[in-house]
């Protein structure tokens, strides 16, 4: 038997920012199979289904790349159990520790979806 687990994307405004600015890169549109209208329709479906987090207070964990300390205070503000990323490494590095974990998306399916 599988256990399935209810999954929520979190979002906050300098997320959204970032997942607007990379959609719209020219690199990425040859990567989608969608007409830029397909595109906004399935950006706002994703949308839908996250959760909106306001961030109140900023943590600087010192991490190699200042452009991912967003993600941070994103996980901290919202309680979430893990920040999923192919940027793995980068955020291991951090100064300050926190309770959530950092894995690939491969790893999360991995240990959420076992038998």
């Amino acid at each position: 038997m599988v256990f399935q687990k209810k999954l929520f994307s979190q979002i906050s405004e300098a997320l959204f920012r970032e997942y607007e600015a990379v959609t719209k890169r020219d690199k990425i549109k040859k990567l989608i199979p969608l007409n830029p209208k397909e595109q906004e329709e399935l950006f706002n479906a994703y949308l839908s289904t996250a959760k909106w987090v306001d961030i109140y207070y900023t943590w600087r964990p010192n991490l190699k790349d200042e452009d991912d300390n967003f993600l941070v205070e994103l996980a901290v503000a919202s309680g979430a159990e893990a920040i999923i990323t192919y940027n793995e490494k980068d955020f291991k590095k951090s100064e300050l520790l926190f309770d959530f974990k950092i894995v690939t998306p491969k790893i999360f399916i991995k240990q959420s979806y076992k038998e």
